[in-house]
Parts: structure tokens; sequence; C-alpha cells
């Protein structure tokens, strides 16, 4: 069984930027600061350049590890990719994560569109699942768009 969760943005910029925030391991960590039982990053470890089929290791706060696998990587329109390597409780409830960013331009900058789809470890988990994902992840990937937004129309700072 399969769960999926979306969430969605304007953000003001090209869609380049937008893909740049979206797919840098230095700064995304900060734009994903999760929500309730759904973990923030603390950083993200590349193994090779990124590419389709390239592998990153994302660290959550909680010190998990995940395994993250591009599945797609077109600058500056998708980028996707399975996370595994759950543990538990999140574990107990999902065994992997596909996830799929998508950036098009508009006149006041992007439209970004974040779709993570969940195969259910147990499905007669499914309902907790269900609260979880819906409600936990959705807010954490809503959370997570808003800081990107806020890093964006945050002033510069002057250097001395």
């Amino acid at each position: 069984m399969r769960l999926t969760v979306s969430a969605e943005r304007s953000l003001p910029c090209t869609p380049d930027v937008a893909f740049e925030l979206a797919t840098n391991p230095d700064k995304f960590p900060a734009f994903f600061t999760g929500f309730g039982p759904v973990h923030g990053i603390s950083g993200i470890r590349l193994h090779s350049e990124l590419a389709r089929g390239s592998q990153r290791r994302v660290h959550m706060v909680d010190g998990s590890v995940l395994t993250e696998r591009v599945t797609e990587h077109d600058p500056p329109v998708r980028h996707g990719y399975t996370l595994t390597g759950f543990r538990p409780p999140m574990a107990w409830l999902v065994g992997k994560g596909e996830a799929m960013w998508t950036f098009a331009g508009h006149e006041f900058g992007s439209r970004v569109r974040w779709d993570c789809e969940f195969t259910l470890a147990r499905r007669w988990l499914a309902p907790v699942a269900l609260v979880v994902l819906h409600l936990f992840m959705r807010r954490a990937m809503y959370r997570c768009l808003k800081n990107m937004q806020r890093s964006l129309e945050a002033p510069a700072t002057a250097t001395s």
C-alpha cells in the first residue's frame, strides 16, 4: 500500500535558484526542520556529484541516517529520489519513500511542487501511517518550502 503527500508553494526566484535551494546539501538541512514525529535534517553527505544514480546520506536530528538515491536529475525542472533506511518508529510505518520535486517559472518567480509517495511497511498500520504522513509529514514539507521562501526574502546583510 502507498500513501502520497504533496506540498506546493510559489517562491520569489527563478526555477534555477529554487532548484539549487532544494538540492544543495549545505543549505537544505536548515530548511527541513521537521514537524512532530517527522525529524529535521542535520546534514547531507554526498557520495558523488549529484546526478541520476548518485547517492547521498541524509543525517536526521534524531541520529538516524537515511540513504537517498537520485532517480531523476534534470536541472532546473525535476529532481527525484528514493529514501530508505528508516528506523523505528518510522520504519514500522514506512518501508521507503519516493520523492519528486518539480520547478516551473511563472510571472512572480517559480512554482515548486514536492510529492512524496511512501510504501507502507505494514498494511494494518495504514490508519496510523495516514495520520503521521498526512498530518506531520505534509506539515514538515510545507514548513520546509516556507523556510526556503523566507531565505529568499531575507534582507541581505551588509559586510564590512
